[in-house]
């Protein structure tokens, strides 16, 4: 068969850069960002996670062939700050988020196994996770919320120790 190994596709080769920034030269606080072997799920998260950030005035992204998995990324901020900084903190906040998921899912699992229903589970929970006490996660402090519902309003930082950029 012609069809090159579907593996292939998403591994990068020894010599690839998984990213590549390029400062814009005719706009102010402007790049374009390459993101090599990616496709439009994390695409469309780093975009969503930069237009919740106060300091970016535009981010968007597109997939510049169908059979190719590249996405490139467009982001400009004011001058409180510059794309790369805007994107660092971006995926800084999208680790945590799913590290925060990810421990959520796991303690609903711990809970199933002991026969516990959600009724309880809630009720076991410090600050009542799901109900009375929950909170917006506000990533950057403006008041906006946008980021993920957590228990008491703030997120574990554990993530932050294991997936330092």
């Amino acid at each position: 068969m012609n069809q090159p190994n579907r593996i292939d596709s998403w591994l990068l080769q020894d010599d690839e850069k998984p990213l590549t920034i390029t400062e814009d030269p005719k706009i102010p606080n402007a790049a374009t960002v390459l993101l090599r072997k990616q496709d439009h799920t994390l695409g469309n998260m780093i975009r969503a996670q930069l237009m919740l950030d106060p300091t970016v005035l535009f981010a968007g992204y597109k997939v510049p062939h169908p059979l190719e998995n590249d996405i490139i990324i467009k982001i400009q901020t004011d001058e409180r700050s510059n794309p790369a900084d805007a994107l660092k903190r971006a995926c800084h906040l999208l680790i945590r988020q799913t590290v925060h998921i990810k421990q959520q899912f796991v303690d609903q699992a711990k809970n199933i196994e002991m026969g516990m229903g959600p009724d309880q589970a809630v009720a076991a929970v410090p600050g009542g996770a799901v109900g009375a006490g929950a909170g917006v996660y506000d990533p950057y402090g403006d008041g906006l919320g946008g980021g993920a519902t957590v228990a008491g309003g703030t997120v574990r930082d554990g993530a932050q120790d294991v997936y330092d950029f």
